[in-house]
């Protein structure tokens, strides 16, 4: 079976760069006996930047580029030059990606509109040079200032959908067929359980060129939590959705009981959920009458209903009617969400190892001259009498 390009969950190793080491130097002109210190201050470090980008629509393309590594910064060299400052290497991903730490789990930071930027890890600053620590009574500092270390961190990226309306409901119970028939989404459907494997967007026309987006997650059965069927780890995927479609065969041996399990089930991941404003649709009504419908709307959950057929086309109409008005009703309007810590799962076999050998960076005083002895015998706490860091 061809593997599945929908990628919504890596885990990628990040590693900024070090601050490059100021320089001891001293100006050496013909003409000029004492030309004192000139040593400057080293480059920045590169940091690791997570951009949003509406060009992608998955982490695809960081399940094989797991070791993500910023520039470090030059040196400082004589005539007070400065050294380069390493290049920030920037992490595109879609919008709705949110960062956890890798180790912990703990929430750092999530991308939602477009060209968004936030620093993963910081550059480490540049060292001062010996120029910057020259006084009256010191006026050949011996000494520069090393550059600030590199941050390294194992990170997560998880993808949370950007939708106006979330699907929910257990398996086969027309959430992919819906999709496909308002809106040009080609979910797979077939007559047996769990055929969506993972989530699909569709776009929904309205009345006068209006749209909006409709998210299908796979279906949700009891025990969820508990890791039975898909587990719960696609309802992420509707956590930013406004308006929350619940979807429940007309031929249910118990309406009110069904309804239960699902909001049960989506307490049991992230209570936020039941915030959310709900709407039922009893699905394949095309076998009800319209005086079994009245029978049946007495024993409906107190939320508001309607009974569609996907494959009649009966129905979906009013449906999109109801979505669309509680979709501007502004107490529905997902302003910001919360982003809970996550529990970081083991890597699988064929994941790769975010174990990094590398060379380690000694940090130390950046000497060009000959006469350093001095250097050791210098009072402790010398680097707090630097300038701007």
């Amino acid at each position: 079976m061809a593997e599945s390009n929908f990628v919504d969950y890596v885990k990628i190793y990040c590693r900024s760069g070090n601050g490059g080491p100021g320089s001891t130097h001293y100006h050496r002109e013909k003409y000029i006996p004492r030309g004192g210190p000139d040593g400057g201050d080293g480059g920045k470090g590169g940091s690791v930047i997570l951009r949003a980008d509406t060009n992608f629509w998955t982490l695809l393309h960081l399940r094989y580029a797991r070791h993500v590594f910023a520039e470090h910064g030059a040196s400082g060299s004589g005539a007070r030059s400065s050294g380069k400052a390493g290049k920030d290497i920037y992490i595109d991903v879609p919008v709705g990606t949110v960062a956890y730490d890798g180790d912990t789990g703990e929430f750092l930071c999530d991308v939602s509109e477009e060209g968004q930027e936030v620093i993963l890890l910081q550059g480490g600053r540049g060292g001062l040079g010996n120029w910057n620590f020259r006084t009256s009574t010191n006026q050949t500092p011996r000494f520069s200032q090393p550059g600030e270390p590199l941050i390294e961190r194992n990170v997560v990226l998880e993808l949370k959908l950007l939708a106006d309306i979330g699907l929910v409901g257990f398996p086969n119970a027309g959430k992919s067929t819906l999709l496909s028939v308002v809106s040009a989404a080609k979910p797979k459907i077939a007559d047996y359980p769990f055929t969506t494997l993972e989530p699909n967007l569709g776009i929904v026309p309205y009345r006068d060129g209006k749209s909006f987006v409709m998210a299908d997650i796979p279906g949700i059965i009891e025990g969820a939590s508990e890791g039975r069927g898909l587990g719960l780890r696609f309802l992420r995927h509707i956590e930013r959705n406004s308006v929350l479609l619940f979807m429940i065969p007309a031929d249910s041996e118990n309406i009110q009981e069904d309804f239960r399990i699902l909001l049960n089930e989506l307490a049991q991941f992230n209570p936020e959920l039941l915030d959310k404003q709900r709407i039922l649709a009893i699905t394949k009504s095309d076998m009800l009458d319209d005086e079994l419908m009245r029978e049946m709307s007495k024993d409906l959950p107190d939320v508001p209903y309607q009974f569609i057929s996907s494959i009649a086309g009966t129905g979906l109409m009013e449906l999109k009617d109801l979505l669309w008005k509680e979709i501007n009703d502004e107490k529905n309007r997902v302003s910001t969400i919360s982003h809970r810590s996550i529990t970081v799962r083991p890597p699988t076999e064929n994941e790769d190892d975010l174990i990094v050998e590398d060379e380690p960076f000694e940090y130390g005083i950046n000497d060009d001259n000959e006469d350093m002895d001095r250097y050791e015998n210098m009072e402790p706490g010398w680097e707090e009498t630097g300038k701007n860091y």
